[in-house]
């Protein structure tokens, strides 16, 4: 008979697939409440060891900081204590929690109280090791916040805006006095067609000489029809308080201060005597605010002709009738950059319901006729609205010299705006006029004089 072959081909083993539910379900099961197993008389001792160990170790450290601080009086505490801590036990290192290495931190720290314990501090008198505390805590300031010594993260994140606004009080208290500006001198006129001047980015001294003669020239000629005259922020420069390095023994704020007042308010009242005048506040008459209403002992110092001034008068609101638009929360310097822009782009006038100026591109989202300065750049952009028709943004030239240490200011251009409104269909017409060394306003043609050379004005500045 021929032998019978056992088949000696082995079965295929397939692994059963593993999936995160079943995992954690053998998981479950193979765990073991640690609180259900009884506990050895042999664990319990080693436990009550390890206790008892810790508990003397703490007290030795603490009595070794005590009997070194009487002894130290005014030695430094490296001369007063005999050495390095004896190190604990490796086995009992292992089997301390986190609480017990907290205990530690707070006897050493109640018993040095004039004393910041720093990492290295505490290792050198602790006893332990950093890998001891390290593995339940990670970093030391984590360590010093789980033992009460720091405030934890979301109490310190509660004290960093309760300060952020308390500091800012002052602040808001100059905030709530320009408010009563905003419509103080307000001048209606039943007129349909209505003319504004619209100029922005002045910068005090730094203004273009022939710019300047021209819009003073065009206000005197067009005060027939000019019924309003807006000034759209940055009227002054004030790089004493900008983020700008500038030496504060160079300083001179008081005379670009007179220079807006004389050569600018003055004569733009007196060539439109009968105008309503408003005054947008852009982010440089921002921060002459800030520095003013901090008045430290420092800038009393500086600026001691400006002691005691109000808004009104350091910016001649009842002098020359201006109506004052600034309604962004000054208090917001003391916060972030972001925060401050969002404040001073609060700062806008709307112009017979149908026209906006504002200090910002962020103008342009408003979804109405326009223009904006800050740029220093003419630009312009077309629109088309059921309400308002076709209409264009501009985004307004400047009234500075075309130099500057901090930008390339040969890309700027220079110039201002006459906006001419049909009030009962509010629809709107921009006559920009663009300054170079020649331009042409009203029909009437402008030369630079010699006198008024950028490079000769670039020499005194």
């Amino acid at each position: 008979m021929g032998q019978v072959r056992k088949n000696t081909k082995k079965k295929k083993v397939t692994k059963k697939k593993v999936t995160k539910k079943s995992a954690k379900k053998n998981q479950a099961e193979k765990r073991v409440d640690p609180v259900k197993i009884p506990r050895s008389d042999e664990e319990k001792s080693s436990a009550k060891h390890i206790r008892e160990t810790l508990k003397a170790h703490r007290k030795g450290v603490e009595n070794r900081l005590t009997n070194a601080a009487r002894k130290r009086g005014n030695k430094p505490l490296s001369e007063t204590l005999p050495g390095r801590v004896p190190q604990i036990s490796e086995e009992i290192q292992e089997e301390m929690t986190g609480e017990d290495c907290c205990d530690l931190l707070r006897g050493i720290v109640y018993n040095e109280p004039d004393k910041v314990i720093a990492r290295n501090y505490f290792r050198v008198h602790s006893g332990i090791k950093e890998s001891t505390w390290n593995r339940h805590y990670g970093t030391f300031e984590e360590f010093k916040r789980q033992a009460g010594i720091k405030l934890s993260r979301p109490i310190h994140r509660l004290e960093k805006q309760l300060a952020k606004h308390a500091a800012a009080d002052h602040y808001r208290a100059m905030s709530e006095s320009r408010e009563q500006y905003e419509d103080k001198y307000l001048k209606p006129d039943s007129d349909r067609f209505q003319t504004a001047l619209v100029v922005a980015d002045i910068h005090d001294v730094h203004c273009d000489p022939f710019a300047l003669r021209v819009l003073i020239d065009t206000a005197k000629r067009a005060s027939g029809i000019i019924t309003q005259v807006i000034l759209g922020g940055d009227i002054f420069d004030l790089p004493e308080f900008g983020r700008w390095t500038q030496d504060p023994r160079d300083w001179d704020v008081v005379s670009r201060i007179k220079f807006v007042h004389q050569e600018v308010l003055k004569p733009l009242r007196e060539a439109c005597p009968d105008a309503e005048f408003h005054f947008t506040e852009g982010n440089h008459e921002a921060r002459l605010l800030r520095h003013l209403a901090d008045a430290s002992p420092a800038m009393k110092a500086v600026l001691a002709d400006l002691h005691g001034f109000t808004i009104a008068k350091l910016l001649k609101l009842d002098d020359y009738e201006i109506n004052y638009i600034g309604r962004g929360d000054l208090a917001a310097a003391s916060w972030t950059k972001k925060d401050h822009k969002i404040e001073v782009s609060k700062n806008w006038y709307v112009l017979h319901n149908c026209f906006i100026i504002h200090h910002f591109p962020e103008g342009m989202r408003k979804n109405m006729p326009g223009c904006h300065g800050h740029l220093h750049k003419h630009k312009v952009w077309p629109f088309e609205s059921p309400m308002f028709g076709s209409y264009e943004w501009h985004q307004l030239g400047c009234m500075h010299v075309r130099d500057a240490s901090y930008a390339d200011g040969q890309k700027w251009s220079n110039g201002f705006a006459l906006v001419h409104i049909d009030t009962h269909k509010r629809f709107s017409n921009v006559e920009y006029i663009n300054i170079t060394d020649f331009c042409y306003a009203g029909a009437r043609p402008y030369q630079r004089n010699k006198s008024e050379q950028i490079l000769k004005i670039k020499s005194l500045l």
